[in-house]
């Protein structure tokens, strides 16, 4: 099969032959169609999630057919389309799996991290962390819902039942959870990059009460918010813009430091928090959601031997809403 493999971190992804892979015990075999271009992709590429398994296939939205059955598996039939996300694999016996969070599963493996992901033409996965595709979404377009709108579903039920929501980067997640918030009857306040005019319309578009740059303040104290960009000091400009009580959470796997604040901005009952990973019933509720809304994802195309490209151009934010890889 053809593959874009990170072979050393900071190194460009290579354009490989590999070994078709072959599913497992308990694995279906997935045809691969599109594979969304997240963030997390670009920390590994630069080196700041610091063990993955080299060499590695990255990708971890991924949207494709059924096309083998690993012994015992029979969740799926062959020709269904499928959905893997982020969490690929959890040990079912830990403290965290026994109370219903296997998001921070102990011995937790992730796609496209501990396991070859989605930027190839085949991908193995467990069966039992693949989600069925709701029809009406284009491959292209299902494949940012598998963490774009997955984690920021997550961080959103996480923010608590605020009206005056706060998003603080205004990319392929929040360009999702914008859609859901409004539907929700709640109002988005949305922060993109200082002078970012384009961006600020397309959040307006999206149904955004209010739209500007990170560094202007919300007409309104926010009763919550969502920092989507990997930028630490935004948690503190969260804080300053919020109301009493507020909740601000972090939607990113990984975030530069965030500075010291005056204890002031926390008193009165609000809170810093952080979303990690997502668990199967978040993806089952938000497959069921997304139709309903119904969410609609702006993608940006490219083939997959530009993966490299798309990764340099999440980057520079030239695009809005999501990058996907077509693989077919």
């Amino acid at each position: 099969m053809r593959a874009m493999v990170l072979e050393r971190a900071r190194e460009p992804l290579r354009e490989r032959r590999l070994p078709d892979p072959e599913p497992g015990p308990g694995q279906v075999l997935i045809a691969v169609r599109a594979c969304g271009v997240c963030r997390t992709d670009l920390h590994i590429y630069d080196g700041e999630l610091e063990q993955p398994k080299l060499p590695l296939v990255p990708g971890h939205q991924i949207v494709g057919t059924v096309a083998g059955l690993g012994e015992g598996a029979e969740r799926f039939a062959p020709g269904q389309r499928v959905g893997v996300p982020w969490l690929g694999w959890t040990d079912g016996s830990c403290a965290y799996c026994a109370s219903g969070r296997e998001n921070l599963c102990d011995n937790g493996r992730f796609t496209g991290y501990d396991l070859d992901g989605g930027y190839a033409e085949l991908a193995v996965a467990d069966e039992r962390f693949c989600f069925p595709i709701p029809d009406g979404f284009p491959d292209e377009q299902a494949a940012p819902l598998l963490c774009a709108g997955l984690i920021g579903f997550r961080a959103l039920r996480l923010v608590g039942d605020g009206e005056r929501l706060g998003f603080y980067g205004f990319g392929a997640s929040a360009h999702i959870l914008c859609q859901v918030a409004v539907a929700e009857g709640r109002r988005v306040f949305a922060f993109t990059r200082p002078g970012d005019a384009a961006t600020q319309e397309f959040a307006r578009g999206l149904g955004a009460e209010w739209a500007g740059g990170s560094d202007e303040a919300p007409p309104e104290p926010l009763d919550g918010a969502i920092v989507f960009a990997a930028a630490g000091e935004l948690m503190v400009t969260a804080l300053r813009a919020s109301a009493r009580g507020a909740r601000v959470i972090s939607a990113g796997i990984h975030m530069s430091e965030i500075p010291a604040f005056p204890y002031e901005l926390l008193w009165e009952e609000r809170t810093l928090g952080s979303v990690a990973n997502l668990t199967r019933r978040d993806g089952e509720e938000f497959m069921a959601l997304a139709p309903m809304i119904p969410v609609r994802t702006e993608v940006t195309r490219y083939p997959l031997e530009d993966a490299n490209r798309a990764l340099e151009d999440l980057r520079r934010g030239a695009f809005r809403g999501a990058a996907v890889l077509d693989v077919a």
